[in-house]
């Protein structure tokens, strides 16, 4: 089949269908999209609250829990221990398909009625406060993780062990203000470091040791800012860099920043891939227009896949672990297998559309909540006969009777939920950080909002009012509330004051680090403008050095995250190869 140009019905943007696309929708047996590729993927990862918690009541057992959802949340929330139990039962709220309404209607009615549970955790130790985790143990506002060990403040982490304030960093040890890192220790305000240690305030290196203020390297010692020194003149060279003054501090950050700017980028972060397209995709092969990657095979339109492997799936949104043969998931992951329109469900299932929150499970069709079964609608059980003949009656009326929003969208068979079937607000989910909208523009799009409760903290101490050096920082520090420098002004999910625990303080002083002037959720958001955008512009490389093996200026154009608009130098890979050290 040949490509199609079709208008995205959300952003009434022109949008191709490739011949590849259209043979992996005939492989699975769905029709082709009618939303673009990126407002499929803000469609879906609106279903995802990364790090928001709160304390509200179980619809169990009527005890306070921490959960994801609000207090305004419009559905039974139930504490992990209970919904994992046996004390309830999913069946019970099954019901009869009604032909006379939507279908996604019905799916909509079904998940105000089943149970959610409080958190996506499992085998959690001393983690009290984390929410999609995988076996975290003594980690305390980490969010988005696996198999971490004494972190802090941060999300996207895998194999991590005694990390502060860091995101998508994988097997790395002793992190503090770092992004995009793989297998290195000892990383302090830094970003895209591979296989590397005892490195300061530096991007884009691979297999260093003690670099400060670096860019760009490539298995070096002792370099700052790039120049090579000596041991000794190397450690004797940092003794003029207070990293324990905050104010020394910013000063250095601004410093590194700068000269980072004098150097190339590579059009897209990433290494050992073959044949890929996208940002941040490493290990991977024949993965296009993808977004945060590890490991995958054959995938397309996919983002945040960051737990391996993922193979032959189209338009997955987030985690990983097995994903085989889906299409328009979120959040689903350990053994998944020819699911298609779902969220939230694990482990090992097979065979489901348009279900929510289920389990080991296969065969099911717009289930909310249930475990160990197959051949279910809509949580009713049929025989296998009765099923197979019921599918195919729903698919038709699915594309009779289609839900229409209250915008107009149209959604029959083969479209992701409607953001009007999302259990949070636009604005508690991670939709927010890359499609950021305000209120207003929100509403006027058909999402909802959720305005943030007013924290009734008694601050005692002003950012201002903190010592500057952590040398200067008693211990009382640790009974005070804080007030946050961006005193809730912002759009980041601002607590508006925070405190600092013993850990932190023991954290920082071993480090010689000053405390910080934001709240966890500001640092996060700060800490997360490094990261490009989802979105992909079309650009030729900057280079026009003559020693590139070209004339003039380089003629590779490429699809890049950097926008044409912004100040860093953006090479080809030829040419970023030929220029770095």
């Amino acid at each position: 089949m040949e490509s199609q140009t079709k208008i995205c019905q959300n952003c009434k943007k022109e949008f191709v269908i490739e011949p590849d696309d259209f043979a992996f929708y005939e492989k699975i047996k769905v029709p082709a999209p009618t939303f673009c590729p990126l407002c499929r993927a803000q469609r879906r990862i609106l279903w995802r609250n990364e790090h928001f918690l709160y304390k509200r009541k179980s619809d169990f057992s009527g005890k306070e829990i921490f959960s994801s959802y609000s207090p305004e949340f419009n559905g039974k929330v139930y504490e992990n221990d209970a919904w994992f139990g046996d004390q309830w039962n999913p069946l019970d709220y099954g019901v009869d398909v009604d032909f006379s309404k939507p279908f996604l209607s019905q799916v909509k009615d079904l998940l105000k009625n089943v149970p959610t549970k409080s958190l996506e955790v499992v085998r959690a130790i001393d983690s009290d406060y984390c929410n999609n985790a995988t076996a975290p143990k003594n980690c305390f506002l980490f969010f988005n993780l696996t198999l971490c060990e004494d972190c802090m403040y941060g999300n996207g982490g895998d194999n991590l062990k005694d990390c502060i304030d860091v995101s998508h960093a994988t097997k790395c040890e002793l992190v503090y203000e770092g992004f995009w890192l793989m297998r290195s220790n000892r990383i302090f305000f830094s970003a895209q470091c591979e296989d590397s240690s005892d490195i300061y305030f530096s991007r884009s290196l691979r297999g260093c040791m003690y670099c400060f203020g670096c860019v760009n390297l490539r298995n070096k010692k002792y370099h700052i800012f790039n120049k090579a020194y000596t041991k000794e003149e190397y450690f004797k060279g940092l003794e003029k860099y207070n990293t324990g003054s905050y104010s020394a501090l910013q000063e250095i950050i601004a410093q590194s920043k700068n000269f980072w700017l004098l150097f190339p980028n590579k059009f897209m972060e990433g290494t050992h891939n073959t044949d890929v397209s996208g940002e941040y995709i490493s290990y991977s092969k024949n993965v296009k227009d993808s977004y945060l990657v590890q490991g995958g095979e054959n995938l397309r339109y996919c983002q945040y896949l960051l737990t391996p492997p993922n193979k032959d799936c189209y338009d997955h949104s987030i985690w990983g672990a097995g994903n085989e043969l889906t299409y328009e998931c979120d959040q689903c992951g350990l053994g998944t297998n020819n699911i298609r329109f779902c969220e939230k469900c694990w482990p090992n299932v097979k065979n489901l559309e348009y279900c929510i929150c289920c389990g080991p499970s296969s065969d099911l069709f717009g289930c909310v909540g249930v475990r160990n079964k197959q051949y279910c609608i809509l949580n009713k059980q049929y025989t296998k006969e009765e099923y197979e003949k019921l599918v195919p009656k729903i698919i038709a009326h699915m594309n009779e009777m289609p839900y229409v929003d209250k915008k107009g969208r149209v959604y029959k068979y083969g479209e992701f939920f409607s953001a009007e079937l999302s259990t949070f607000a636009y604005n508690e989910t991670i939709a927010q950080e890359h499609f950021p909208l305000t209120k207003e523009t929100a509403a006027e799009n058909g999402y909802s909002w959720l305005d943030m409760q007013e924290r009734n903290y008694k601050i005692t101490m002003q950012p201002e009012n903190l010592p500057d050096h952590i040398k200067d920082v008693a211990d009382a520090i640790t009974q005070e509330v804080v007030s946050c420098a961006h005193k809730g002004e912002c759009n980041d999910g601002c607590t508006v004051a925070f405190r600092i625990t013993q850990r932190e303080l023991d954290f920082y002083r071993k480090q010689n680090l000053p405390l910080p002037r934001l709240c966890f959720y500001c640092r996060l958001a700060e800490r997360e403008k490094q990261r490009n955008s989802i979105r992909l512009w079309h650009r030729q490389c900057m280079c026009d050095k003559p020693n590139h093996n070209h004339k003039g200026r380089c003629p590779n154009e490429f699809e890049t995250s950097y926008a044409p608009d912004r100040p860093e130098i953006v090479y080809c890979e030829q040419c970023y190869n030929s220029e770095v050290a």
